[in-house]
């Protein structure tokens, strides 16, 4: 691709940020809305808040649908029935939210994947018509980051098969035998079973607040924030929301971003970017358009200008 994605950014973490930045992607969401977001385990501290995502629904996808799918790990959602309390603690009780592999799975083709040539959904995910990946964008114990591709890449495989086969070698009793860059291309090829399915009629929103460098599935043992909140970030690309969301934290001072850039290296996680360019994903190439500065074009540097450091009493 030679041409520049466009990302669009706004500093307002707020359900009024999430409305703006939504009209502008929304425009290939048509038909019956999907919206997969993390929901979190029981209690966590740091998903993106239930109330704003009541109100942004409210205003402009009345109608969507949550969509989530059971985990792989016994927790707080590995049944049905476990995870549908886990809602009711944490607050997702104003709209529907659909388990997508409550009633079974179904195979997915993957499309010039070296690891796999189909990956395995919850059924439900046939339907709908259009998918909103809206991810808390945080950092993640064995992927580096958790963006939009690791929201759709685990968290659209179902919780016993395709979680499984990205996560665990065949034969090892580890569950967590698959690491570093081999699991970053196996969830990049899950994502992409999922972003061909809805060709045309998907879109990504990065939050990036409350990131510890912990995945919202570790709930209340979730290692504590001190990257600083940064803003929201939106795009019709996978690629360009990721790498965008990457380069804001890499542009912050180094004393505020060691902790998260420490826990992408060491995981290798990178290596999303890199290899969801490969399978032709999207661009690494983007125009960050500031909307609270008239659409602007800037820098990821220029963004995070007047960044001040994490404070716990900020959130």
């Amino acid at each position: 691709m030679s041409e520049k994605s466009t990302v669009y950014f706004t500093r307002d973490l707020s359900p009024e940020g999430l409305k703006k930045l939504y009209a502008r992607i929304c425009e290939p969401l048509t038909g019956k809305l999907a919206v997969k977001l993390h929901t979190g385990e029981k209690n966590g501290p740091n998903i993106i808040p239930s109330a704003w995502v009541r109100e942004f629904l409210a205003a402009c996808a009345p109608e969507a649908t949550i969509v989530e799918t059971n985990t792989f790990y016994e927790g707080d959602r590995y049944t049905t029935e476990q995870h549908r309390e886990t809602l009711k603690v944490n607050g997702w009780t104003f709209c529907p939210v659909d388990i997508m592999d409550e009633e079974g799975t179904v195979m997915l083709p993957v499309k010039g994947g070296k690891w796999f040539t189909e990956m395995s959904e919850g059924s439900h995910v046939l339907r709908y018509d259009s998918l909103l990946a809206l991810t808390h964008f945080k950092g993640h114990a064995m992927g580096g980051f958790g963006g939009s591709n690791k929201n759709l890449g685990i968290g659209m495989a179902d919780g016993r098969i395709g979680k499984k086969m990205i996560h665990q070698r065949e034969g090892s009793d580890d569950m967590w035998s698959i690491a570093k860059e081999e699991l970053m291309e196996r969830i990049a090829e899950s994502t992409k079973a999922t972003v061909d399915h809805f060709a045309g009629h998907i879109a990504f929103l990065n939050v990036l607040r409350n990131m510890s460098v912990s995945c919202d599935c570790e709930g209340t043992a979730a290692q504590p924030v001190v990257t600083p909140n940064i803003g929201m970030v939106a795009s019709l690309d996978i690629l360009a929301v990721d790498q965008a969301s990457v380069d804001l934290i890499y542009a912050l001072n180094p004393a505020d971003n060691k902790a998260m850039t420490e826990r992408i290296e060491t995981r290798r996680g990178l290596r999303q970017l890199t290899y969801m360019k490969e399978l032709g994903m999207g661009n690494d190439c983007y125009d960050l358009v500031d909307i609270d500065h008239d659409d602007a074009v800037i820098t990821p540097a220029q963004a995070v200008e007047g960044v001040v450091s994490f404070s716990p009493f900020a959130l």
